[in-house]
């Protein structure tokens, strides 16, 4: 019969799409080395360092986004091409999913192929969430995309749906807009402009 510890764990991790890590494990009161011991048991699984998955969980296609914001184990936020994904505010189509860390984050393990970290301290009003998973909102998402030199027409199309979505205020759509035709005017037009890595 399942432990007092691996029942309030796993009553967290259900909110988590299943995920686990030492820090919430410490926020629940319970020694992270439980989780060593469940993973030895055969009722966790060990996803990547510091990252445990249950399997009785059922799997969801957004595993692999609260995985990923997870992986970081710092405060991460799904963001630029990702979360204009997510939104689905364009037919952008990312190869790697966009993480924001703090920007004093420092990494000393190799960050996989398939993340791609940029740093930005968010403010509260830059973060919502999406079916439970962090991410940038839909106007920081917007102006990551401007700030990161994405394809224009991708950036028009991610406007034109807020718009008539009524996502937005027009105040706001008349930020974006300005800022959408300042970054054509500007000498690094169509360059990154945020502080990306996909190494530190």
């Amino acid at each position: 019969m399942p432990g007092r510890h691996y029942l309030e764990l796993l009553e967290f991790a259900n909110g988590q799409y299943g995920y686990v890590t030492p820090e919430d494990a410490r926020s629940r009161g319970v020694d992270p080395a439980q989780l060593r011991l469940m993973h030895h048991r055969g009722v966790l699984e060990w996803v990547a360092h510091g990252l445990y998955r249950f399997p009785v969980v059922p799997s969801s296609p957004l595993d692999q986004y609260m995985e990923a914001v997870l992986w970081s184990r710092t405060p991460a936020k799904l963001s630029h091409e990702t979360a204009l994904d997510l939104h689905d505010l364009c037919d952008v189509n990312p190869a790697q999913i966009h993480l924001t860390v703090p920007a004093a984050y420092r990494l000393r393990r190799h960050i996989p192929a398939a993340y791609r970290l940029h740093r930005r301290d968010l403010s509260a009003g830059d973060i919502t969430r999406h079916e439970g998973v962090p991410i940038v909102t839909v106007r920081r998402a917007i102006l990551d995309g401007i700030e990161a030199g994405l394809g224009g027409h991708l950036i028009d199309q991610a406007l034109e749906t807020t718009r008539r979505r009524g996502l937005l205020s027009r105040s706001e759509l008349d930020v974006l807009d300005g800022a959408r035709h300042h970054a054509d005017r500007g000498p690094y037009s169509g360059r990154p402009r945020s502080r990306a890595s996909a190494s530190t």
